[in-house]
């Protein structure tokens, strides 16, 4: 789950239609040139006020927002499936990565987030969530500048924000999404093994 601010939480899930069918829950509503249409992933599960003829809400987003309301996102999640349960995606969390892995396209184009830049896992040969979530960072164009760098000058800047306005990762980010792809390589490995025995 990431929180972006204190009224818009994004969880991210298998099938978010299941979630939905199980919750009650007003759809959230964004203006678009004058003309208000269902936000993507938005809902809110609190009161908020609504049309009752297209059952959005009345108030767009943004206003929602400043009003105090807040909206829940719901994305889908691909990466959950083949999880089991709770316990078997802490297992996954919890289990060290072969990194080496990392420098292998064929297995890195099937994992979320990553699987275009190759050539970066190849130069920064991550052996960390933590240096995982640097490749993350350093994807996106306000950090690509630290690519070639020492590994400290990249430790020291890359959780900096920038100076313009160029598209960055925070820490939080970017740690959350190195969590998940190390599940996915993790589950990958899990799948592989059962397969092979």
């Amino acid at each position: 789950m990431e929180m972006s601010n204190q009224t818009d939480i994004d969880i991210d899930v298998l099938d978010r239609t299941v979630v939905l069918n199980q919750l009650c829950h007003i759809p959230a509503s964004i203006n678009k040139k004058g003309e208000y249409t269902k936000h993507n992933s938005g809902v809110y599960v609190h009161s908020i006020p609504f049309d009752p003829v297209s059952g959005l809400a009345s108030i767009e987003s943004k206003e929602a927002e400043e009003r105090g309301y807040f909206k829940l996102d719901f994305l889908n999640n691909s990466l959950y499936e083949g999880v089991r349960d709770e316990a078997h995606l802490i297992s996954l969390m919890e289990q060290e990565p072969v990194w080496d892995l990392f420098q292998h396209e064929e297995v890195v184009q099937n994992l979320a987030h990553v699987s275009n830049h190759i050539e970066v896992l190849r130069i920064l040969k991550p052996q960390s969530i933590e240096e995982l979530a640097e490749v993350l960072a350093i994807i996106r164009p306000a950090k690509r500048h630290l690519l070639n760098e020492s590994k400290e000058t990249i430790k020291s800047q890359v959780w900096e924000k920038p100076t313009n306005d160029s598209y960055y990762f925070k820490k939080a980010h970017a740690v959350a999404y190195a969590v998940s792809i190390v599940v996915q390589l993790n589950l990958f490995c899990e799948q592989v093994a059962q397969n092979g025995a």
